[in-house]
């Protein structure tokens, strides 16, 4: 393994903070289409997976089920920072 290579989903990590919302979507195979969720993002780790180092993020669904999923960061897209910046 090469120590010296940044995780892989790095710089994608870089857009998100804790308490942010974000989407993913699941292909719904009845419908044909890709159902959209969402979620707070409550982590963000470095973690190794087969042999390499990648961007790991945990999400608090908002549908309500109450259990923290893990995602590739860059599977992830931001919706609304945590905090929005006042002009």
């Amino acid at each position: 393994m090469d120590k010296d290579k940044e995780p892989f989903g790095d710089l994608s990590s870089d857009c998100f903070e804790i308490g942010d919302i974000v989407e993913w979507t699941t292909w719904d195979s009845k419908m044909g289409h890709w159902e959209p969720h969402y979620g707070v993002l409550v982590g963000l780790k470095n973690e190794m997976r087969t042999n390499r180092l990648v961007s790991i993020s945990k999400v608090l669904p908002l549908n309500g089920t109450g259990y923290e999923m893990e995602f590739f960061t860059l599977s992830l897209k931001l919706v609304s920072h945590s905090k929005e910046e006042i002009s």
